[in-house]
């Protein structure tokens, strides 16, 4: 089995991005399966071309998006992408789009094939804050998971894809107080156990658990 893992590069006023960090220390292999890991841009559009042909050239089983989400606490795999564009900020190349489809034959919105709860229930297992999230947003992490979404539904159906959202490096919050972090070290552990799961529920329906917030 073969993972491809990406991670976003740093984008708005932020020198680091905890998303591709984290990605860079994933080991090489869990579970037996092969972990591949890319780059992409923060850059509506861009990064899923760059996913796209690391798809054709990898062809991976599963692709696991990471992204950051300032101001959650916990690791929270997502449930559900929006066929939704609403930049809050500029892209990495200075576009923000307003309101607009990400794909005009796309869906309103696409789920994910991952085993989110379970999931949610490894990372927490190894001591790591973690819940099963309902929405992405509408910026950039959004649009990726969308846009894999959309390739599977009509370019590769046979593959699986999905998204985790990771807070804030302590770094990162040193001048915004009460704002919630986790260590590089901690966000590593807990994807590792993220892709555990994946890998240990191939072929398997997802846990029945309540694994759900009240946010």
């Amino acid at each position: 089995m073969k993972i491809l893992v990406t991670g976003f590069n740093p984008f708005g006023e932020d020198k680091v991005n905890p998303a591709i960090e984290a990605v860079k220390r994933l080991p090489e292999t869990v579970e037996g399966a092969e972990i591949v890991k890319q780059e992409i841009p923060t850059v509506f559009g861009k990064c899923a071309e760059v996913t796209r042909q690391a798809i054709i050239r990898e062809k991976p089983e599963y692709v696991l998006s990471i992204g950051q989400a300032g101001g959650r606490y916990a690791l929270t795999p997502e449930r559900v992408a929006i066929n939704f564009d609403d930049g809050r900020i500029k892209d990495n190349e200075g576009y923000q789009p307003l309101a607009v489809p990400i794909q005009k034959d796309g869906k309103n919105a696409y789920f994910t094939q991952l085993p989110v709860k379970a999931m949610a229930k490894a990372i927490r297992a190894v001591g790591i804050p973690s819940t099963v999230s309902t929405t992405a947003g509408t910026y950039v992490c959004n649009h990726i998971m969308y846009q894999v979404q959309y390739m599977i539904d009509k370019e590769f159906p046979n593959l699986k894809g999905g998204f985790i959202h990771i807070p804030y490096l302590p770094s990162q919050v040193t001048a915004k107080p009460e704002t919630p972090s986790m260590s590089l070290a901690n966000d590593v552990k807990g994807i590792t156990a993220a892709l555990t799961a994946i890998v240990k529920m191939n072929g398997k329906p997802d846990i029945d658990s309540i694994e759900g917030s009240l946010n």
